[in-house]
């Protein structure tokens, strides 16, 4: 049994954290730290956690932890996520990874120096993301020419009124960290935006360069509400990544075009569409509706990576670094109005597509 910790007591750790490792055999959160005691107390009544504190040093000096979940605002996720390595931990990172390439480099930099503690970094992947890998490895679709992705929602408002409501709290109007652009470190991109062109990376690898257009259309912030993304990959195809908190009818979707056909997310399937016909266009084209096998929950992994001494497959610090950097790139790109270029790589621990 390995024992966890997740410092923050917010509505990640009470709608994403604490549900899921409810659901894994042999891992366990004994302890969650927060600001707020009355949450505190409400998810340790809730998931049944022995223990409860006030104070990071009080947490991360617990003697009885395995790992420790960095469930916190975005720019205390670097800060905390080396506290946790220093003190010999295993770590799971909230998304983003952080919001400057400096602290990036910290993470990567502490997490190399050890190498036996299990490095998972959010976003986790979905099974229909796993397969279209595995499709695009194969030669499904022949030469992949371009991608679509797309992650958005109603806002940190919307967010806020189910996280208000779980803790049975009364809903608070306006005040939010998120449109804050002294304290978020940065819109809706690394909030939302995060998610498709994660999906891109793991589908195409490497962004060889970024050009960006974003825009504050609706929201009472400086920060962006609305962003679009275009990335120019390493194997000669072009991507679209777009995102935004102007979307409260929600859309995620992920779609890869090649030369021999396209794979598109269809919620929880994949809709693999080949050509009628070569020579006419209005040929119907041949469409197969298929599910893909199921994928282990995301601390469950994080739990195999712990047991085996590996690191994540795709949710790794590596890649985690090359789409901060992809993201921060998107932001000069919108600031410069010119196309920047993207140095690191995504490290994929699965075979290449």
């Amino acid at each position: 049994m390995r024992n966890i910790g997740i410092l923050g007591a917010g509505g990640i750790a009470a709608l994403s954290h604490l549900p899921e490792i409810a659901e894994v055999a042999d891992l366990r959160v004994t302890h969650i730290c927060g600001r707020t005691e009355s949450r505190l107390r409400l998810l340790c009544e809730r998931f049944c956690v022995p223990r409860y504190s006030t104070s990071w040093s009080d947490l991360l000096d617990d003697p009885a932890l395995d790992g420790v979940i960095v469930a916190l605002p975005h720019p205390l996720h670097a800060e905390a996520g080396l506290a946790v390595l220093e003190r010999g931990l295993h770590l799971f990172l909230q998304k983003p990874l952080c919001t400057t390439l400096e602290e990036a480099d910290r993470l990567v930099a502490a997490s190399d120096m050890r190498p036996g503690q299990a490095v998972y970094c959010r976003p986790s992947f979905s099974a229909v993301v796993y397969e279209m890998r595995r499709q695009l490895a194969a030669g499904a679709i022949g030469t992949v020419s371009g991608a679509l992705a797309r992650h958005s929602h109603g806002g940190p408002e919307v967010y806020y009124a189910e996280v208000s409501d779980s803790f049975n709290e009364p809903r608070v109007e306006g005040d939010f960290w998120f449109y804050d652009a002294e304290k978020a470190g940065g819109g809706a991109l690394i909030d939302m935006g995060v998610y498709a062109i994660a999906n891109i990376v793991a589908l195409l690898g490497k962004v060889e360069a970024v050009t960006a257009h974003m825009s504050t259309v609706a929201k009472p912030t400086k920060l962006e509400d609305t962003a679009t993304v275009i990335l120019e990959m390493a194997n000669g195809a072009l991507a679209t990544a777009e995102t935004g908190w102007c979307d409260p009818a929600r859309s995620s979707y992920l779609r890869v075009h090649g030369t021999a056909g396209k794979l598109h997310q269809s919620g929880d399937e994949i809709a693999y569409i080949r050509p009628g016909s070569y020579e006419r266009e209005w040929a119907a084209p041949l469409i197969e509706q298929f599910t893909p096998p199921p994928v282990v929950n995301q601390h469950a992994e994080w739990l195999r990576c712990m047991e085996q001494g590996e690191q994540p497959a795709l949710s790794n610090l590596w890649t985690a670094r090359h789409i901060t950097e992809v993201m921060l790139a998107a932001v000069a790109s919108n600031q410069q109005g010119r196309r920047v270029p993207v140095q690191s790589r995504p490290r994929a621990l699965l075979p290449a597509p």
